[in-house]
């Protein structure tokens, strides 16, 4: 006869309960590096008007359970830290914000009636001891961009984590 250990087992009749309701958590810490453009990378994103989108788009994570840790970007385009809960994907995060801000941008930000996001995104995973990197390569991004293409940064970020992808979809 084989005995298997039971929390009724392991612990006094009046531990049981307390014990089960200890093990019954989820602990996550799902951290991403997001990047998405404008529409046919369009300049949209100009400095007069980044500081208010940004804050919108923070806004629009935290009504959604996420956490924007930084938003960078430049004028063609725009990269977060997000934290995200585990019952949320990536894609329904990305369609959110990206859904939740184009309309506002529109409507509310000077020379803006005609942006659009552009389809797609990118989306890494950011250990904990690699946030500083990337929130030191967030805040970096004007500085960044005199010296790289959009496209040859995301080129860079898709072939240092071995993605595969076609030209034409950059």
């Amino acid at each position: 006869m084989r005995r298997v250990a039971t929390l009724d087992s392991l612990a006094p009749h009046n531990q049981v309960k307390q014990l089960s309701n200890a093990m019954a958590n989820t602990f996550t810490c799902l951290r991403y590096h997001v990047v998405f453009s404008t529409k046919n990378r369009e300049p949209w994103i100009r400095p007069r008007i980044e500081g208010r989108l940004r804050a919108y788009l923070g806004g629009i994570a935290r009504q959604n359970g996420m956490n924007a840790l930084l938003i960078g970007g430049v004028d063609d385009h725009v990269h977060m830290l997000l934290g995200l809960p585990p019952t949320l994907a990536v894609s329904d995060a990305l369609k959110q914000i990206k859904g939740g801000s184009s309309g506002w941008i529109r409507e509310n930000l000077p020379g803006c009636r005609g942006f659009g996001w552009q389809d797609g995104y990118g989306a890494f995973t950011v250990s904990k001891s690699q946030v500083p990197e990337v929130e030191d390569y967030l805040r970096g991004q004007r500085e960044h961009h005199r010296v790289r293409t959009s496209q040859e940064e995301y080129r860079a970020l898709l072939d240092r984590h071995e993605i595969e992808y076609e030209e034409r979809y950059l």
